[in-house]
C-alpha cells in the first residue's frame, strides 16, 4: 500500500501497526500456574502440558516431546491437571 506522493514526487509505504488485545487477568492467572501441568481447551481442541512460558499473545505448553504456542485469544478454559 502507498500513501499521498512526498516532496520529491515520490510515493511512500504506509507503515504497518499490529494491535493485540492483552486480558492481563487472564495473563495474571497463567502466570500464578506457571511450571505446572493443565488441560488447555482451545477453540479447536484439548491439550494437557506442562505451561513453559506466558507472553502477552501466547503461551508455550510442553506436551510430551512437543513444544505447542497457543495464542491467548484461541483458549476457552485452563483447569489445573
Amino acid at each position: 500500500m502507498y500513501r499521498e506522493y512526498n516532496n520529491y514526487g515520490m510515493m511512500e509505504p504506509m507503515q504497518t501497526q499490529y494491535y493485540t488485545m492483552v486480558d492481563p487477568y487472564v495473563i495474571n492467572t497463567l502466570q500464578s500456574v506457571l511450571g505446572k501441568m493443565l488441560l488447555i481447551e482451545t477453540t479447536k481442541d484439548s491439550i494437557r502440558g506442562k505451561l513453559m512460558d506466558v507472553k502477552p499473545d501466547h503461551i508455550v505448553l510442553l506436551a510430551g516431546d512437543s513444544t505447542f504456542f497457543i495464542r491467548i485469544q484461541q483458549i476457552v478454559t485452563i483447569m489445573p491437571d
